[in-house]
């Protein structure tokens, strides 16, 4: 076996392609024998793919956007999509089976003030009628679902399993998809130094990838959810269940594995519309196409 060293920049049932290469056994399939790790706080998963430390790594096109953006050439390329779509929520207090988005009108909203997830909020808020301005977005922090849970705001903006959690123990209800609201996009990706995707591991990757995203499409989602559980102790079956199931739906997990062009070009629209592209950067100054499996 040849280890491979994965690294996340988040770690959620969103990024379950990924997470499934090693719970499915794709990778020991290939020959690899994997290790994960989630970067540290303040830190990006990219720096582990300079320093060696990773492999590949869960990124997103934002990345290779704010490098360009400070006049640096990105040392790595994004060469897969793992999600088509934004894969976060909105949770209230209440049920609201008619929710619409002008329900967040002077409302505090804890908002993940995360770099993309932010944009994308506010790229969902424009889609949808909404002044972004209009609302009380709260900055809480990397305890956002504490301060929630707590009794702070009354939305809050998460990742699955996080929102189904909360739903789960009765502290709120998930009323909207991001995902729904914009529509596809190049959301998160795989990326490596173009080094690495000339190598012989990147083919076998690359190989075991493909059958992960065949896998996660087709296999029921409490099958996947169990093959998963060990990697999201204190999350309940169920609640990893209804959220691998969700995403199946959204259809984020497409079944190619390339960053489409379309879907590039919608990230960069994202980024346009809150003032934090300086030129629509080309394809290929960010993204590649995947190894040659």
């Amino acid at each position: 076996m040849t280890k491979i060293n994965i690294q996340f920049t988040r770690f959620s049932a969103f990024y379950s392609p990924l997470i499934s290469t090693m719970s499915g056994g794709f990778l020991k399939q290939e020959g690899l024998e994997p290790t994960h790790s989630v970067a540290p706080p303040g830190k990006s998963a990219i720096d582990a793919l300079i320093d060696g430390s990773a492999h590949v790594v869960q990124s997103a096109l934002s990345q290779g956007i704010a490098s360009l953006d400070d006049g640096v050439k990105p040392k790595a390329v994004h060469f897969a999509q793992i999600n088509e779509k934004d894969g976060f929520f909105l949770t209230g207090r209440k049920p609201e089976p008619k929710f619409k988005w002008s329900n967040l009108k002077g409302r505090k909203v804890l908002v993940d003030h995360g770099g993309q997830p932010l944009a994308m909020f506010k790229y969902a808020c424009h889609k949808m009628g909404l002044d972004y301005d209009s609302i009380q977005a709260i900055n809480a922090g990397r305890d956002m679902d504490a301060a929630f849970r707590k009794g702070e705001g009354d939305y809050i903006h998460q990742q699955g399993p996080a929102p189904q959690q909360l739903e789960h123990d009765g502290v709120g209800h998930v009323v909207a998809s991001v995902g729904e609201a914009i529509g596809p996009c190049g959301f998160s990706s795989l990326a490596a130094t173009p080094a690495w995707l000339a190598t012989d591991m990147a083919k076998a990757f690359m190989r075991a990838y493909k059958k992960t995203r065949k896998y996660i499409n087709e296999t029921p989602a409490k099958e996947i959810a169990k093959a998963e559980a060990k990697y999201f102790p204190g999350i309940h079956p169920d609640v990893l269940t209804k959220t691998i199931a969700f995403y199946q739906k959204l259809g984020c997990w497409t079944p190619h594995v390339e960053i489409t062009k379309a879907a590039y070009e919608v990230t960069l629209d994202v980024f346009q519309h809150i003032g934090r592209v300086k030129r629509r950067y080309k394809y290929e100054e960010i993204c590649a196409l995947p190894p040659n499996a």
